[in-house]
């Protein structure tokens, strides 16, 4: 017999707890659907009336929040009291990369996930199944596991009678397009040896999803398969970098060569778009974990082939910086640069792990004034990720700043534009490719550069506005 659930509670109010449970409030209109978090901040932003104040940015999650919400989605602080009557608890917390101690800078720092568990073994009042949703080294589940049927024996545990199922239920979102993700997934994984919990989460998603794409697996081959998938479109974005690079070298064009090589049916077209570097919460972080599990299961080979991805992703944001030095005379000191985007991707407000923070930091420390434009990410956002403040004065190209350089947001991308001497455009925003090229060149000083880190804007118009050209993976100027 299929267990019923009729509550669900979700511990983690954020970019994949937040869609993902609004997504299944929507199609389970029958199931009352919590998301719980410590951080009142972001809770209220979730309650808020003002749905352009939610937290996350994610299109099309606003009208399913206002749908959905007093309805049967509700956003609470109160963590204990939603554990207690829920049937199901999603964990879906944070999990950084350790930063000291043993696997520091590659190994997950899984305290969040432990306090989790401990929490819903403690206040858990019936048989209750725990679905890991965070991404999660291999085997996490059977800690998640031992704690929680450990914590019965405790005398700090008032209720003995409750039991437990564990889960593995990875997430594939990609964010921007997390909504259409979680409608139309191209698969639901649910790792498991419990037929019945099993069972069970995937009635929730049969709600919607056809049950061709419910793939059913053992707990570590799910828990695997999340770390594979993000390392694999990983290493897609860093092996198209490395030959952007080359055709820059030797005269071919990467759009070209992408259309050559995505035609082919065994290796598809998709994530073969040259760029700034990946970014985002999972891609680096994930590699990292398998860096990691390879060298504690003894494949060093294993290990330096996935960790060479994230060091040529490095590699080519820091290329980046040190062309737009070269390009500029070899030095930044007093040189306006507009930045263009600040988020790792267009329509998200994400910013973790962006392409901009480094190649920011780089043009930095050369002493630019950056001038930055993000549609989404707030101004205190890039605050926390330059790891310095904005300049709180007016200045102007040709000013010297200190040595480390100044930056400041803009609202108005035609804002920041006079007398600058150069573009430089690190998120395919849409707005950035219906730019008027003409208007702008009559208000930079020349020479003035466009340096187009995404191949969003046309190029034939930058040329005859009597700007200079940069397009990643452009090899037309080589002689």
């Amino acid at each position: 017999m299929t267990l019923k659930i009729q509550n669900i509670c979700c511990i983690g109010a954020g970019y994949v707890g937040g869609p993902t449970m609004a997504v299944i409030a929507k199609n389970c209109p029958n199931i009352k659907v919590t998301v719980v978090d410590n951080n009142k901040e972001r809770i209220d932003a979730w309650n808020s009336s003002d749905l352009s104040k939610l937290p996350i940015y994610e299109p099309g999650l606003d009208e399913i929040v206002k749908r959905c919400r007093g309805r049967n989605l509700s956003f609470s602080t109160q963590i204990n009291e939603n554990i207690a009557s829920a049937d199901m608890v999603f964990i879906s917390v944070n999990t950084p990369t350790k930063t000291k101690g043993l696997g520091a800078g590659k190994a997950s720092d899984l305290k969040w996930v432990e306090a989790c568990a401990r929490q819903v073994a403690i206040n858990a009042k019936k048989h209750t199944i725990v679905v890991e949703k965070s991404t999660l080294p291999v085997r996490t589940a059977e800690v998640i596991k031992t704690i929680l049927e450990d914590a019965q024996l405790s005398s700090a545990t008032p209720y003995k009678n409750s039991t437990f199922e564990v889960l593995s239920n990875p997430e594939f979102l990609s964010e921007g397009s997390a909504i259409q993700d979680l409608e139309e997934p191209d698969r639901v994984l649910i790792g498991g040896d419990n037929e019945e919990a099993i069972e069970a989460l995937s009635q929730i998603y049969k709600q919607w999803v056809p049950s061709k794409k419910i793939l059913k697996t053992n707990i570590w081959s799910s828990e695997l398969a999340k770390l594979t998938a993000n390392a694999f479109l990983a290493q897609r974005i860093s092996s198209i970098n490395a030959i952007g690079a080359l055709c820059e070298a030797t005269g071919a064009d990467v759009r070209e060569v992408s259309r050559a090589i995505g035609s082919d049916s065994r290796i598809g077209s998709k994530f073969l778009d040259s760029g700034p570097g990946f970014g985002g919460s999972c891609f680096k972080k994930d590699i990292l974990n398998l860096v990691y599990l390879s060298r504690y299961f003894g494949l060093p080979e294993v290990a330096d082939f996935w960790e060479g991805v994230v060091f040529l992703n490095t590699w080519h944001q820091h290329r980046i910086s040190e062309l737009i030095v070269k390009k500029l005379f070899g030095t930044l000191s007093g040189k306006k640069i507009v930045v263009l985007g600040f988020a790792f991707k267009a329509n998200t407000n994400d910013t973790r792990e962006s392409a901009a923070i480094q190649i920011c930091k780089d043009l930095l420390q050369e002493g630019a004034l950056l001038f930055i434009h993000d549609p989404k990410v707030d101004s205190k956002q890039i605050e926390v990720d330059l790891e310095r403040p904005q300049m709180n004065k007016s200045i102007k190209a040709g000013d010297l700043p200190s040595q480390s350089g100044e930056w400041k947001t803009i609202s108005n991308l035609y804002d920041g534009l006079p007398n600058s001497d150069a573009i430089l455009i690190l998120t395919e925003w849409l707005e950035y490719s219906n730019i008027n090229w003409e208007k702008v060149a009559k208000t930079m000083r020349r020479p003035a550069w466009v340096f187009d880190a995404r191949s969003i804007i046309n190029p034939s118009q930058v040329l005859q506005s009597g700007l200079k050209l940069w397009r990643v993976g452009d090899g037309s100027q080589v002689h």
